[in-house]
């Protein structure tokens, strides 16, 4: 694994009265926990309370994380592109408990015609791996991913089971809010429109040629056969499952093949997809500012209550039980995002909470009982699906320490 030593001074950024153990845990992450480059901003009620940087963007060159760095976040995209689709919803354009057949006719094809928005977006439709073989030029044209979604067939009945849908799961949000979107944007334009816009907020879902490429962190990732090493982190049936071509797991992640490997996202024929599930990238106060907005009523994306209410309600397990078939661990998925439970608590007691953790160990959330916006991402690739501790030594910091509310550490049943 890649190590280099921060300077302390190479830390920077500010925190308000009250929330300086955030900021001391974000400094260990460094001196203890072999963090390269970083940032982790906090909004509660609104106003953000936590902004931290520091390290190096590119670990190998020692070119400083600055202010406006931008970085790749992975399946922590997952909940900031689930924002774009619950603004469609708060429109009234799409019905959570209606067919995606009702808004996408061709999807129903293949045994997919009672296939719910609902059950699509909490992983339990079945669509995890696709079937027809993609290449990066295939992902650039919208049409033909549309395509190749629409023939696929579900790998079991929907609705009895859930497996992550770690890249699909984008393609087929960013397909369904073409279909329903009046002016028939990628979901890649649509949220760059209508929700980083009004935000005042800096994050792409498919990177423009008119950003910098030097102001992106460079990932540190690893090879796959490296999580053989780590089965002490990584849930052993999901490491034998990721190395195993023909498993429903390495084929919910290698299609194409370039998708399965962490240090192929700085590529920048990778990046300038969109991959709503996968590939965002930007500032991480832009993922607090934007999560903070729900958190606290969603004015500013104009989210309305019943689209709030249904984001913070608790899930609709699938009928089959929480055993995640690509993941091999129990999950809970709702509305494009993961809900608390046992194995991951984040957020207040009361489970409100909504968000998505990333591959490497980014994590973003909104958490209504307390009004926080919470992001933390990093550029060296860890080895745990969530609870890096890089990422659970700043939320424990700001929820016990600060907010005096439960811990964050998992149940250890």
């Amino acid at each position: 694994m890649f190590k280099v030593d921060v300077p302390p001074g190479l830390v920077q950024g500010d925190v308000d009265e009250g929330y300086g153990p955030v900021a001391d845990a974000f400094r260990r992450n460094f001196a203890e926990r072999g963090e390269i480059g970083a940032a982790c901003a906090v909004y509660r009620d609104g106003r953000k309370v936590v902004d931290l940087w520091g390290g190096y963007r590119d670990g190998r060159t020692r070119a400083p994380w600055l202010r406006d760095t931008l970085v790749t976040v992975f399946s922590t995209t997952k909940g900031v592109s689930g924002l774009a689709v619950a603004v469609a919803h708060a429109r009234g354009w799409i019905d959570y408990d209606a067919t995606v057949a009702t808004y996408w006719p061709e999807f129903a094809g293949n045994g997919k015609a009672g296939v719910t928005v609902r059950q699509l977006l909490a992983h339990q439709a079945g669509l995890a791996a696709i079937d027809r073989p993609l290449t990066v030029a295939d992902l650039a044209d919208l049409d033909v991913v549309a395509d190749a979604l629409a023939e696929q067939r579900p790998a079991w009945r929907p609705g009895t089971r859930h497996g992550y849908h770690a890249i699909s799961l984008g393609w087929y949000e960013g397909e369904l809010l073409r279909r329903v979107d009046p002016a028939g944007r990628s979901l890649g334009r649509f949220f760059a429109e209508e929700v980083a816009a009004p935000l005042g907020a800096e994050f792409y879902v498919g990177v423009p040629d008119t950003v910098d490429p030097d102001r992106i962190a460079y990932v540190h990732g690893y090879r796959p056969a490296e999580l053989l090493l780590h089965l002490g982190t990584m849930p052993r049936g999901f490491v034998f499952g990721f190395l195993n071509p023909r498993s429903v797991t390495a084929r919910s992640f290698a299609n194409p093949k370039v998708l399965s490997q962490t240090g192929n996202y700085n590529l920048p024929e990778v990046r300038r997809l969109e991959l709503p599930a996968a590939n965002g990238t930007g500032e991480v106060r832009a993922i607090a500012r934007a999560y903070g907005d729900a958190a606290t009523g969603g004015a500013t994306l104009g989210l309305g209550q019943s689209t709030l209410d249904a984001l913070v309600r608790p899930a609709q397990p699938p009928t089959g039980g929480l055993l995640d078939v690509v993941l091999r661990v129990p999950t809970v998925f709702s509305l494009g995002y993961v809900k608390p439970f046992p194995r991951l608590r984040f957020g207040a007691a009361g489970d409100q909470a909504f968000g998505t953790p990333g591959a490497g160990g980014s994590f973003g959330f909104a958490d209504p009982e307390t009004g926080i916006g919470f992001a933390y991402a990093m550029n060296r690739a860890g080895f745990h699906l969530w609870d890096d501790p890089r990422e659970l030594a700043l939320r424990e910091a700001l929820y016990r320490t600060v907010l005096g509310e439960r811990t964050q550490r998992p149940d250890p049943r």
